[in-house]
């Protein structure tokens, strides 16, 4: 399974949501970052939206709930497991 995490450079939510991200452990998934600021229609489409957290089915990108920044990791793989579940 891959997740695209789309963020920017400064923003202390997109850090804050990659440190939980990469603690998790319940859920096996390849995470890709992206830095709005690289591509300019990743930036149109997310600037005030970061961090913006997706997963990638096959090429088409579905968007994810955002996690509250006070998220423990825990919450965030439960989160994770509800969206990511076959039946979702």
């Amino acid at each position: 399974m891959q997740l695209i995490l789309y963020s920017k450079p400064g923003c202390h939510l997109c850090e804050g949501l990659l440190e939980k991200l990469q603690q998790v452990k319940a859920i096996a998934f390849e995470l890709e970052v992206r830095d709005i600021t690289t591509r300019p229609e990743w930036f149109e489409a997310y600037q005030y939206e970061v961090p913006v957290l997706c997963q990638n089915l096959s090429g088409v990108e579905k968007p994810l709930p955002r996690p509250s920044p006070r998220a423990s990791v825990q919450q965030l793989e439960q989160l994770l497991q509800k969206y990511l579940s076959p039946e979702s």
